[in-house]
C-alpha cells in the first residue's frame, strides 16, 4: 500500500500510520481468495470485474463495499501496481436482498395458494406466464402461450365465452374482470379457477394486460361436497316425521323444517325465520316455551321427552313429545338450541281410547263377577226351596197338605221363571254389542211415556213438572230411554209420601260432554248412608212395599251404562229423591 485517501482510511477504520507499506492481505485478513486473485490479475494487466465484499465495523455492524480494481501503468504502459476504488453499497445490497426475499415469498405464496400471474404485451403481441401459471395449466416450463391458446384452455360454453367477452371488453373499453371459470389442462384435467385481469393504458393508449389465475379446484370440490351433505341433511330433516327447529339465544328461529313450517300455518321457511314463539302462539303458551328455552340455554342441559300442548292453526289442540338440546360452542357457552317435537295427538287419543276399553273391560268384569254371584245366590235360593218342598211332599201323607205343598212348588216355579226372565234381560243389555244410538228429542220421549202412564198418574194424583226445552237432543237407544223414563217416573209415584200428592220435576242441562237429565220427586226418600252402596243392586229394596222386586233400578243402571252414560242419586228421608241421568253427547 503506497497511498490511500483519508475517506478510504476512515471507511475501513484504519490507522493512518499503519496503512502504508502493508499488503491488502495484512489489512484485510478475512478477504475472500477470489478478491485477492483479482488484485493479482490487475497487477498482471489482466481485466477484472467489480466485486462486492462484506466489511464488519468495529461496532459489529455489517457493511458492503463495491471494489473496482484496475491496473496502474507508468508512462511506458508498464504495469506498476493497481488502483483500487471502493464505494459503500450497503443500502443497495440490503434493498436487493429485501427484493429477493419478497420475490421468493411471492413465489412461495403463489405456489401455496395456487395463484399464477401473467402479462400480455400488446405492442409485441407476447404473453408471459409465471411458473405457477404453467403448473396450473400442466404445460412444460418452455411452453410459450398466446392469447388464443389461453382462451382455448377454457371449457367450451359458458367459461370460454365469458373469458372471451371479458378480454374483449378489457381491450376495447378498459374494464377489469374477475370470473369463476372452468378450464381443461394440457393433460386433460378439469379445473376450477378464478381468472382475474385488467388492461394497461398509457396516455389513452392500450399497452396490454396483466392478471392472475388461482386454482380453486380443491375448494370447489369441497364446497360441492358440503352442498351435497347439506342437501342430504336438509332432505333428511324435511322428511322426518318430526317438527325440527333451531333457535338463537334470543329465542328466534334460524332453521325450521317443513313440518314445523306447516304446523305454524306457513308455506315456506322464510316466513318463520327471525321470529320467536310469540309470533305464532298465545302469550301464555309462548311464555311456557320461552321458559324451557331459557332453562336449556342457562343450565346447558337438555329437556328430553316433555309433553307440550299447542294450539294448531285451525284452532284444534295438538300434543307434542318435545325435546330441546343446547348448542354449545367455545368457552362452554350456548349459542342456541335445537328442538325436536313429535306430534303424539293421535297416539294420545288411541291411548285414551285404549284406557277406556280397559276401563270398560274392567267394569264389565266386575259386573260379570257380581252377576255370577247374583245368579249363584238366586238359583241356590230357588233350588234350596225346591229341594225342601219336594222333601216335604215325599214325606207328607195328608192329601190336603200335599196339595198345599204342590201349590207352593208351582209358586216357586213361577218365581224361578220370573228370576230367569230378569237375568235374561240383564244379560241382553250387557251382551248386546249392536246397540244403535239415535238422536231423539228428549221432550218427545217424555211426552210419549207420560201419555202411556196417563191413567196411572191420574189414579195416583201425580203431577209432572217439565222445564226441559224442546231443543234438548240426546243420543240414546230409543227402547232404553223409554224404559228408563218409565221406571224412574213410576218409582217416584210408587214410593210417594202419604202426606202429599206426588210431584215429579224434570230438568236438563249440558255439562262436560254430557246431557244431564234430573228427575226429582217429593216422595219417601232413601237413607243413602245405609243403602247408598246397594241402591242399584239386583233385588235390593228399601221400602216396605209388597210389589217391590228390587230389579228396576238395576236394569235401568245397566241400560244407562250400556249407552256410555252414568246415573247418580241424592236423597233426604221424608223429603224426596233426585236421580241424575248422564247421557253421553258423543254418538
Amino acid at each position: 500500500m503506497v497511498h490511500a485517501s483519508d475517506k478510504w482510511i476512515s471507511d475501513f477504520e484504519l490507522a493512518y500510520d499503519a496503512v502504508f507499506g502493508m499488503t491488502l492481505r495484512q489489512l484485510f485478513k478475512n478477504a475472500s481468495l477470489d478478491w485477492e486473485e483479482k488484485v493479482i490479475n490487475s497487477l498482471k494487466s489482466l481485466p477484472s470485474t467489480p466485486s462486492i465484499e462484506r466489511h464488519i465495523t468495529s461496532t459489529g455492524n455489517e457493511e458492503w463495499y463495491e471494489w473496482h480494481i484496475i491496473p496502474w501503468f507508468d508512462d511506458q504502459e508498464n504495469s506498476i501496481g493497481a488502483i483500487i476504488q471502493t464505494a459503500n453499497v450497503t443500502q443497495r445490497v440490503q434493498h436487493e436482498a429485501q427484493l429477493e426475499k419478497k420475490d421468493l415469498l411471492i413465489k412461495e405464496k403463489q405456489g401455496i395458494a395456487q395463484i399464477g400471474c401473467w402479462e400480455y404485451d400488446a405492442v409485441k403481441d407476447t404473453l408471459n406466464w409465471c411458473a405457477t401459471s404453467k403448473t396450473i395449466h400442466e404445460v412444460a416450463e418452455d411452453y410459450i402461450p398466446t392469447i388464443e391458446s389461453k382462451i382455448n384452455f377454457y371449457k367450451k360454453g359458458h367459461s370460454r365465452n365469458t373469458l372471451s367477452m371479458a378480454l374483449d371488453r378489457a381491450m376495447q373499453e378498459g374494464f377489469p374482470w374477475n370470473e369463476k371459470l372452468q378450464f381443461i389442462t394440457a393433460k386433460g384435467a378439469e379445473k376450477w379457477v378464478v381468472a382475474s385481469g385488467k388492461p394497461i393504458f398509457k396516455n389513452n393508449k392500450y399497452l396490454g394486460l396483466i392478471g392472475t389465475l388461482q386454482d380453486i379446484t380443491v375448494q370447489v370440490k369441497s364446497e360441492n361436497k358440503i352442498r351435497e351433505s347439506e342437501h342430504l341433511l336438509r332432505t333428511l330433516i324435511d322428511n322426518l316425521p318430526l317438527n325440527i327447529f333451531i333457535k338463537d339465544t334470543e329465542g328466534k328461529k334460524i332453521l325450521a323444517n317443513k313440518s314445523e313450517v306447516a304446523f305454524c300455518g306457513l308455506k315456506n321457511e322464510s316466513q318463520i325465520l327471525g321470529k320467536d314463539d310469540f309470533s305464532f302462539y298465545d302469550k301464555k303458551t309462548a311464555k311456557k316455551l320461552q321458559k324451557d328455552d331459557l332453562q336449556v340455554l342457562h343450565d346447558l342441559k337438555p329437556i328430553i321427552g316433555k309433553e307440550v300442548k299447542l294450539m294448531k292453526e285451525d284452532g284444534t289442540q295438538a300434543i307434542f313429545y318435545s325435546s330441546k338440546i343446547p348448542l354449545i360452542g367455545k368457552e362452554n357457552k350456548a349459542y342456541g338450541l335445537i328442538g325436536f317435537s313429535m306430534d303424539i295427538t293421535n297416539l294420545k287419543q288411541k291411548e285414551h281410547e285404549l284406557q277406556n276399553v280397559i276401563n270398560v273391560a274392567s267394569q264389565q268384569n266386575k259386573k260379570l263377577i257380581n252377576f255370577a254371584h247374583i245368579v249363584s245366590h238366586n238359583l241356590r235360593s230357588h233350588t234350596a226351596n225346591f229341594s225342601m218342598l219336594l222333601n216335604f211332599l215325599v214325606n207328607e201323607k195328608d192329601e190336603t197338605e200335599k196339595q198345599k205343598i204342590i201349590k207352593m212348588l208351582t209358586d216357586a216355579s213361577d218365581n224361578l221363571l220370573d228370576t230367569l226372565d230378569n237375568l235374561n234381560e240383564v244379560v241382553d243389555i250387557n251382551t248386546n254389542s249392536n246397540l244403535e244410538k239415535n238422536t231423539v228429542c228428549l221432550n218427545k220421549k217424555i211426552a210419549s211415556v207420560e201419555q202411556n202412564l196417563k191413567t196411572f198418574l191420574i189414579n195416583n194424583n201425580a203431577k209432572i213438572v217439565n222445564t226441559i226445552s224442546d231443543k234438548v237432543i240426546v243420543n240414546v237407544v230409543p227402547t232404553y230411554i223409554d224404559s228408563i223414563l218409565t221406571n224412574f217416573i213410576t218409582n217416584a209415584v210408587k214410593y210417594r209420601s202419604l202426606d202429599r200428592n206426588p210431584i215429579i220435576e224434570l230438568s236438563a242441562k249440558s255439562e262436560n260432554g254430557y246431557t244431564i237429565l234430573s228427575i226429582t220427586d217429593n216422595g219417601l226418600g232413601i237413607d243413602l248412608k245405609k243403602y247408598g252402596t246397594k241402591l242399584f243392586g239386583m233385588y235390593k229394596t228399601f221400602h216396605d212395599k209388597k210389589d217391590a222386586r228390587g230389579i228396576g233400578l238395576y236394569i235401568t243402571k245397566n241400560q244407562i251404562e250400556a249407552m256410555n252414560g252414568k246415573v247418580t242419586a241424592t236423597s233426604e228421608i221424608g223429603k224426596g229423591t233426585t236421580f241424575k241421568i248422564y247421557f253421553d253427547e258423543k254418538n
